[in-house]
Parts: structure tokens; sequence; C-alpha cells
């Protein structure tokens, strides 16, 4: 745990008890703050009850009394309208922030030179923060990781010169961290999200920007236009900038180049500094990191662990060796040349992309509650698809697609256990040679047959494993 003192003898409101509000009220009571707690939620309200926090009616409170409300992230800020707590707060003139606000204002009160390294970005950021923190452990470094992704930041060990912190950070949780200022700050990418609680995509974008705008080094994708204005901006400054990309070269920054090589292609990581270029990794058989978005995410952590001290040999090291993020194109093992991926976590067509573009001879399972917009968007990839198996209630919406395309021959699963005994017979016969995937990438929420996407990964894990002759990946 990360004790907060610098609302030490202060009261404070603190308003949602999940995961993460109930650490930071721990972190608040352990630095010596009176905390004045509420949530909606009745199990909640007790679970906090029983550890100590004190549960009060913060609608009838006297507001003149607090010196902050911390909020939790999913609690709306400004849109689609303030929450009445946020209301109360303006009115009282009492500040608003989060828990990332709260472990940088305690950094800068005890360790203001311990390093932080803050990830942020529309897609790729939890893999991201996971791989930053896995080549810094991987090199033998004291690592903490958490935010947006496991653990809640305050349940995490105290900042300290000789230990990083790795945080995802959501859009949400930097609109309440107004002191955001990471040793590295990385911005991978920009698209419009999160728009009903943000208004815009200006505004959305503006947020954003804050992780890097004060952080000592910028690492920054430029491979959308968004983001290469901020880069734009940052470069403005004079400040320390790295420009990454995954899909184009660079004349300063890191990127990744793709090659032929021995009828297949090699991803290679170039690092280009005073305009000099050298390649310093390669993700050739690295089956963690396949595809361009993942090239970016890689090129990004080397950034951020070179300018954290890291050689490129460390780095290269901790690359060959990341394991993957569950249920995120996750190899799952094989049979025979058959490899087994689990990318539950798409669910949308945009995240499901990724996955296509990854594979030839793909035998694609799709299918749940679907999102706007369907899988018309992913035509282009169709000639990638061997055979498609659809489940749940996105079935007729999807095989109209298929059959307005013609191109992708489909079977009617139904359920999960039935699309992947069917692919992984059809692709155990497919003819011809190298490696065929056998993909739950769903393009679709989970809610008509499971509870979340980790329930229904962890379902189609099961499956797999089960199958005669599956073999599964040695760990990194």
């Amino acid at each position: 745990m990360t004790p907060v003192g610098v609302f030490s003898g202060k009261r404070v409101a603190l308003f949602g008890l999940g995961g993460s509000g109930l650490a930071t009220a721990r972190a608040l009571l352990a630095g010596g703050a009176e905390v004045a707690a509420f949530d909606d939620n009745q199990a909640s309200r007790d679970r906090a009850a029983v550890e100590g926090v004190a549960i009060v009616d913060l609608a009838g409170a006297d507001w003149s009394r607090f010196a902050a409300l911390i909020l939790a992230p999913g609690v709306p800020l400004t849109h689609p309208a303030p929450h009445w707590t946020v209301e109360k707060a303006r009115a009282a003139d009492v500040e608003i922030i989060g828990d990332i606000e709260l472990f940088f204002r305690e950094r800068a009160a005890s360790a203001p030179d311990a390093p932080v390294v803050a990830i942020t970005g529309t897609n790729g950021k939890s893999t991201t923060t996971a791989l930053v923190a896995h080549v810094l452990r991987r090199a033998g470094r004291d690592v903490q990781m958490g935010g947006n992704i496991g653990a809640a930041v305050l349940t995490l060990a105290p900042p300290a010169l000789n230990r990083i912190h790795v945080v995802e950070c959501s859009s949400y949780q930097i609109d309440l961290a107004p002191s955001l200022r990471p040793t590295v700050g990385i911005q991978m990418n920009l698209t419009p999200d999160h728009l009903d609680r943000h208004g815009t995509f200006e505004h959305y974008g503006a947020i954003k920007e804050r992780l890097v705008a004060n952080a000592d080094i910028a690492v920054i994708g430029v491979d959308d236009e968004p983001s290469k204005q901020m880069a734009r901006r940052r470069a403005a400054t004079g400040r320390k900038l790295v420009r990454i990309s995954g899909e184009q070269p660079l004349d300063e920054g890191v990127f990744a180049g793709v090659t032929a090589n021995a009828g297949g292609l090699d991803t290679r990581i170039v690092q280009v500094r005073d305009g000099r270029p050298r390649v310093v990794a390669n993700l050739a058989g690295i089956g963690s990191l396949r595809g361009a978005h993942n090239a970016q995410n890689a090129a990004a952590a080397f950034a951020a662990c070179f300018s954290l001290g890291l050689s490129p040999e460390e780095i290269a090291a901790g690359l060959r060796s990341y394991p993957g993020l569950a249920h995120r194109m996750e190899e799952i093992g094989r049979i025979g040349r058959v490899v087994f991926i689990n990318d539950s976590k798409a669910t949308n067509a945009d995240s499901t992309e990724k996955a296509l573009t990854s594979f030839r001879d793909i035998f694609w399972i799709l299918g749940g509650k679907a999102k706007e917009g369907g899988i018309g968007s992913l035509t282009r990839y169709f000639p990638n698809i061997a055979k498609a198996y659809l489940i749940g209630a996105a079935s007729d919406l999807f095989a109209a697609t298929f059959d307005a395309d013609g191109r992708v021959a489909y079977e009617r699963a139904g359920a999960l256990d039935v699309a992947v005994a069917a692919a992984a017979r059809d692709a155990l016969a497919h003819p011809g040679e190298g490696e065929i995937a056998v993909l739950l990438s769903p393009a679709c929420a989970s809610f008509d047959q499971f509870p979340n996407f980790e329930v229904r990964g962890e379902a189609f894990r099961r499956l797999v494993t089960g199958l005669p002759g599956f073999e599964a990946f040695a760990a990194g």
C-alpha cells in the first residue's frame, strides 16, 4: 500500500467504494486523513464499513468541511452530466481528484524523483503497460504495475528511488489527476472513444494529452493525425520527445520495420538517434507480439525502457520472453500446425481487426451481443478467413454480412463448445503447409452467453486444452 499522508488531519469526501475506491479509502486512513465515504451500492457500503471506513450520507453533509472530493473514475465528472457529488463539491469550492492524483501528490511529497512510467492511449495501453513492466522486471528492476490494469495504484508499494512504477491511466483517471507528471509518459494513439463521458473528441484528446504534456520524457505514437499533432506541440516546447511508430519509418525515434525473410516477414524495431538508425530488436517468432499494433506497443516499450537506462540487449531479451496478456491475442497452445488464439477481449470490430491482420488461414469464432456497426468494416480482411463459426445473439446479423459478401464459408455453431470442436476439426483437416489459427475474436460483447469477456475467454481455454493432442506453450 501507498499511505497517502498529504491529507493527514483533514476531512475528505470519497464517492465510489468499488475496488479502487476502497483501496483509496484505506490509503487515506493509513495516512491520517478523516474519510467520509459513500456509494450507491449497499454491498459496497457494508464492505467498507466492516473495514472501518466511515459511511456518511454525503447528500446531507456540510461540504465546507471537506478538503477534497475523491471521486471514483467510473463516476461522471462532466458528461453526460456531472454527478451530484461533483455539483456539491463545486458549489463549495472543493477540489475534485482521483486515486492517480493522490499517488502523484504522495510521490511529490515523499520521493519526487522516484521513476514512474504512465501509459495511455485509446488502444494498446494495457499491453504496453504489461510489456514495459515485464521488460523492466526481466532486467532485474523493482517494478510495481497497476492503475487501470490489475492492482489499484494505491495498493502498490510506495514510490522510491530504486523502484519503478508502471501505471496505466484511462481518460477518466487522467481527468481527475491535475498533478500527473510521470518520468516517462506514453501516448499510444487516439481514436474516438468514451465520448459519452467526455462530450467531444477534442475534449477526449485534450485529456489524454495531459499525460505527456508534463512528463519529463514524452513518448508519443505518430500513426494517427491527432497524436501527430500532440507530438508537434510537445516538440515546440523543446522538452524531450521520442516519436514512435508501428507503421512508418521515422527520421528520429523508434519505429517498426517489416522485411521479408525466408518467405516470411520479420518485424524489426529500429531506433534512430541523431539521424543514425540501428536495429535493436526483432519480433519474429514472438507470438505474443504479432501484428502492427503490437509492433507499436513494442516500440513504445523500447523507448520507455531505454529512457530509464536499460540497454538494447536487455530490452530485446525482455521482448522475447513476454508472455502476453490473458484474452488479448493470447496464444494458448497448438495441435501440430494449428495454433489456438484467445482474443476474447476483442468486443468490437476495431479490436478484432488487429487479430485478422495478424494471421492467414483463420478459422474464426465470433459472435455474442453485437456492437453498433457489426462487422461490416472487416470485409477487407475476409480473404484471410478459411471459415467462420457463429455463436450467440449476433449470428443472424453476421450471417447476413457473410452472405452479402460471398467470400466466407460459415457455420452456425450457436454455442462456444460447438464452435471450438468444429473449428479444430476443420483446421486440422485444412490442406497445405504453414501455421493455421483457430481464433476466438468475437467482435461482440459477451453478455448474451457469458458475464464478461474474461469468463468467455476462460471457457475457450478450457475447451481448447481439452482437445486431443493439445500442447500448451511454455511460459516465457
